[in-house]
């Protein structure tokens, strides 16, 4: 059965905007593109390790703040012609809060010999 950590409130991110969380040892981007929905992505550009967080959010992408470079918030993919991805974790909104899926959150966080600090 999937657990979810209970992050924030929906109304804490900007919409559209983002805001960076720390869950454990992962640093997560939060971005809104619009009202209606949440996407979570490790808060690291794949191309130069930028802050996605602190990028500008429009048309379900992100624009890394160090190069420009865009970002789908989707997938994680970089878009074309650039490569590489970021990290995405599953969202779930309820009651008006961000819960993203503990495994997924501890699985970047950790290595095998290092307990996920989220709990068990």
């Amino acid at each position: 059965m999937t657990e979810w950590i209970d992050i924030c409130a929906v109304d804490d991110v900007p919409a559209p905007g983002a805001r960076r969380v720390k869950a454990g040892a992962a640093t997560v981007a939060l971005l809104r593109p619009d009202g209606e929905r949440v996407f979570a992505l490790e808060d690291r550009c794949p191309h130069k390790g930028g802050p996605l967080s602190e990028g500008i959010v429009s048309h379900d992408r992100v624009a890394c703040p160090l190069h420009g470079r865009c970002v789908e918030l989707a997938t994680g993919r970089m878009i074309a012609p650039d490569e590489g991805a970021t990290q995405t974790f599953a969202v779930r909104i309820a009651n008006g809060r961000i819960l993203l899926e503990r495994d997924a959150l501890c699985a970047v966080a950790t290595t095998p010999q290092v307990p996920c600090p989220l709990g068990a």
